[in-house]
């Protein structure tokens, strides 16, 4: 069983009805990041691009890709790595939209479009040096399938890389941070991008989502080591790395 906000359903449902929900709000997806986060989410991301060891020629798979943030953000910091990133994503619509953003900012090669889900990965074992996933996670059917996947594509040695929304930590800025959410992003939702319920799921997936050391604990047993965490504004969002 999985948690589709705070709605108790099948781990079979919960990936039907993610799907349903990013293809509705495909067209809206980036302004309404923009207006939700006021922006932050684009320097918590290209923050989160830093961290990550990449390697010349490193193949990359970037799970729950959605518009290509991080594969093509990816690609311009690291442009003369000669990389090869897959970008994944359940959504057929959010991967098509990726794609002509990256066109658009004259992104023609290195970066390959799958649709799959984070479960059932179309790669062999071994043979990948680096995954990610930024606010993907929450969304996968079952979580600890989805982390064994990670591992089993990797190769030895490769690195996962999570951004994900997760506890916050300061007892000040919970309530504030609570009361924004549920009472401000579903209605962004509303007028934005006509869809009030699933900005209603956002905010309730983020509350269903392990802890960071919770999380951390779900990577170790899925076989990481050198698991770390690290909070940024707060804990409204952090990163979690990992080595094969």
């Amino acid at each position: 069983m999985a948690f589709f906000g705070f709605q108790h359903v099948e781990d079979f449902v919960k990936t039907d009805k993610v799907k349903d929900l990013f293809s509705r709000v495909t067209n809206s997806y980036d302004v309404m990041n923009d207006v939700m986060s006021l922006g932050v989410h684009r320097l918590w991301k290209n923050y989160f691009i830093k961290k990550m060891l990449i390697k010349p020629g490193d193949s990359i798979v970037d799970m729950a890709s959605g518009t290509g943030d991080i594969a093509q953000g990816v690609m311009e910091q690291y442009r003369f790595l000669n990389l090869h990133i897959m970008a994944m994503d359940l959504t057929e619509s959010m991967l098509l939209s990726g794609k002509h953003k990256a066109i658009d900012k004259g992104i023609i090669h290195g970066i390959d479009y799958t649709v799959c889900d984070a479960e059932n990965l179309p790669l062999p074992d071994d043979s990948v040096d680096v995954y990610t996933c930024a606010y993907g996670m929450r969304n996968v059917g079952n979580l600890e399938k989805a982390l064994n996947e990670a591992h089993r594509v990797l190769k030895k040695d490769g690195r996962f890389y999570c951004l994900e929304f997760s506890a916050v930590e300061n007892a000040y800025l919970k309530p504030v941070y609570d009361f924004y959410s549920f009472q401000f992003i579903p209605t962004f939702g509303k007028y934005i991008a006509n869809d009030a319920p699933a900005y209603q799921y956002l905010v309730e997936s983020i509350r269903k989502f392990p802890s960071q050391e919770s999380f951390k604990s779900m990577l170790e047993t899925a076989g990481f080591h050198n698991v770390t965490f690290e909070n940024l504004s707060c804990g409204i969002t952090a990163i979690h790395s990992g080595k094969k």
